[in-house]
């Protein structure tokens, strides 16, 4: 189906335009494409009816099947302007349905229908403006879903930057928290291995010094230890103050130019000694009284609250071990005077030289126990003995001073050496259950060409012979004094001749921990064999000296040592 109109004025134009409107929508054009089509096609015609002329305008419906429900509009210039070469326009539409009456695209030339027409026009326009008012609900709709996104994304940017605000607050603090948990541990471990050392020695000389070491240079720059009963060693060292006022008050102090808010400690004005440099003065305390004070300067600025606190507990412990290394100190200085005082004098006999070394302990209270005798008999003879009391310090000391003289006391009956040690064990059994001991006793007389020994519990005599041979003489010892047992110790002999040596001595000339007491035997049976009789005649007192170096000159002392030498002299047969 074709249709042709021919346009020359506006009335002609709006007459297509209105059969173009009716036929679009016999055929079923939607409202807003037969809306958008007549506005094209009136447009396009307003510029046709200003260019002036005559045109012609096509409507037609394609029939084809390729074509079908196709509206085709074509507004083409008169011939003449064809023949110009003026384009024609054109315009296609889709029609879903067909036409409901031939004449649906007939306007009449009545102005009455143009009218009635162009209210039709109308009715499309409200129809375009109410899709539009709902397409512009439809966007204020949108607009505002978008705007209540927008701001949710924003309030989500809000609450991730808290989050990771939080969680970097979280991190900082975890991250405070190790390393103040790191710090506290290594202050710990300092104040545990410090103590440790403070506390291994018994040498309050060796604990001032240390103190410096442990401390300078990550906990302090400078240590200074004042210890008031040493005062007159230092009368010329000026003190701080501060330090001053510390040993007076008991409390520390701390001396600077500023505030040090330290916990538990004073602040003081700057020290007029050295107003440059800060100063934390600790006093030592004991229950009794301040010991002293230790004076520190910073390792920098000023100190750590958390390092001060460690360093006043350090000082506490520091003080502690001062104060019992002088007690041991003390303790030991009375053993080894009372020891020394009851050690004998040996006595002079003819023909027999003796020799003594009693050597106190270099490390720890390993003062008291050890001990030897040498005392005439009523027959002429002479008892030796040596032996060593468990324990240390004043209770061991005493107790040898009471075996020494109980012996003593025995021997005047002229006993021999095994029933002396029988007397003796009982003795100590009753006296005191809970100590023991050991001992040596050799008898020598100037008549017999023997010597007779017993031994209980005690590291065997060794005897070097005239002819260089040394002998242990270990033969079969009794158990040791004051044991809850009974026993009856026997005596053994051995032949002596002029230029024999019998060594008596402690386990502590012989005895290391890492090797046992056998080794030592054997060294001290080597050295002893190392002299001859001539020079043990000449100079048996230089002989024990050179005995005891090559023994003892390997380790420190932890006990305390014996060593009596008994020298037949060699002139003793003429």
């Amino acid at each position: 189906m074709m249709r042709t109109w021919q346009i020359t004025t506006v009335t002609d134009a709006a007459r297509a335009r209105i059969a173009l409107a009716r036929l679009a929508a016999a055929h079923g054009v939607p409202t807003l494409e037969r809306t958008r089509l007549a506005a094209d096609l009136s447009a396009h015609l307003r510029q046709c009816l200003t260019k002036g002329g005559t045109w012609q305008l096509t409507l037609r419906l394609a029939g084809s099947p390729a074509e079908e429900g196709l509206l085709h509009a074509v507004v083409a210039p008169s011939p003449e302007a064809c023949a110009a070469g003026e384009p024609p326009w054109e315009v296609t539409v889709p029609c879903p349905e067909a036409a409901g009456a031939a004449e649906a695209g007939t306007v009449a030339e009545d102005p009455a229908a143009l009218a009635e027409a162009l209210l039709g026009a109308d009715e499309d326009t409200a129809v375009v403006l109410d899709k539009l008012t709902e397409q512009e609900d439809l966007v204020a709709f949108h607009r505002e879903e978008l705007h209540q996104t927008n701001q949710g994304v924003l309030a989500l940017h809000a609450e991730l930057d808290a989050a990771g605000r939080a969680q970097r607050e979280a991190f900082a603090a975890e991250r405070s928290a190790r390393n103040e948990a790191e710090s506290a541990r290594r202050r710990l471990t300092f104040l545990a291995d410090a103590s440790a050392v403070l506390t291994a020695s018994l040498n309050h000389e060796e604990i001032v010094r240390r103190l410096p070491e442990l401390l300078v240079p990550e906990y302090a720059s400078s240590v200074d230890v004042w210890l008031f009963d040493e005062d007159d060693k230092h009368r010329s060292t000026p003190h701080p103050a501060a330090a001053v006022l510390a040993a007076r008050t008991g409390r520390p102090q701390y001396a600077a130019d500023h505030p040090g808010n330290l916990p538990g400690v004073d602040d003081q004005p700057a020290s007029a000694l050295d107003p440059a440099t800060p100063l934390l003065c600790v006093p030592l305390p004991t229950r009794r009284a301040p010991l002293g004070v230790l004076t520190l300067s910073p390792p920098g600025a000023r100190w750590n609250p958390d390092d001060a606190v460690m360093l006043i507990e350090l000082t506490r412990r520091a003080s502690i071990a001062i104060d019992n290394a002088r007690r041991f100190e003390h303790n030991r200085d009375i053993a080894e005077t009372l020891q020394r005082a009851l050690l004998t004098d040996l006595p002079a006999t003819p023909g027999l030289s003796l020799a003594a070394r009693y050597l106190p302990a270099t490390h720890g209270l390993n003062i008291g126990g050890d001990w030897y005798d040498a005392f005439p008999q009523r027959d002429g003879g002479l008892i030796t003995v040596i032996g060593d009391v468990t324990g240390h310090g004043l209770h061991a000391a005493v107790m040898m001073s009471q075996l020494r003289t109980a012996l003593r006391a025995y021997a005047v009956d002229g006993d021999s050496p095994g029933r002396l040690l029988t007397r003796l064990h009982r003795f100590l059994h009753h006296l005191q259950p809970d100590l023991y001991a050991t001992a040596v006793i050799a008898r020598f007389h100037p008549d017999e060409p023997t010597l007779t020994w017993a031994a209980a519990g005690h590291p065997p005599p060794v005897l070097r012979l005239a002819d260089g041979t040394v002998r242990t003489l270990d033969a079969k010892p009794g158990a040791m004094l004051g044991i809850p047992l009974t026993q009856e110790i026997d005596d053994h002999t051995v032949q002596l001749s002029p230029g024999s040596t019998l060594a008596l001595y402690t386990d502590g000339l012989v005895e290391r921990r890492a090797q046992g007491i056998d080794p030592g035997i054997e060294r001290l049976a080597a050295a002893l064999g190392r002299f001859d009789s001539a020079a043990l005649d000449a100079d048996l007192e230089g002989s024990a000296d050179r005995i005891l170096h090559p023994l003892l000159s390997d380790s420190e002392r932890d006990d305390d040592v014996c060593l009596l030498l008994c020298h037949v002299r060699s002139d003793a047969a003429s």
